[in-house]
């Protein structure tokens, strides 16, 4: 985004509105990782202790969903970068 037409006090207030959301983001997908992970892998709680077929399951998971939101950003971020370049032609 451009702020360049905006004051120093403008810009400054963008920003940490971007940030805020940036941290709203994260925190969400971070929450719905530990959700979706602690319910596929977690069954048995007859312990405090994880078993080693849920921690690996957990490592699992995670690796996977980090790896989805990894390629589905760069996926959005190369459909941005069309759509801008469709814009400057």
């Amino acid at each position: 985004m451009d702020f360049s037409n905006f004051n120093g006090a403008e810009q400054a207030h963008m920003t940490k509105i971007i940030e805020k959301r940036q941290m709203q983001d994260f925190l969400r997908m971070y929450s719905n990782l530990v959700e979706k992970c602690f319910n596929t892998c977690c069954n048995d709680f007859t312990s405090k202790a994880l078993s080693t077929k849920e921690e690996t399951c957990i490592m699992n998971c995670t690796e996977k969903f980090i790896k989805h939101s990894e390629r589905v950003g760069a996926r959005f971020a190369e459909q941005n970068a069309e759509a801008m370049n469709a814009q400057n032609q």
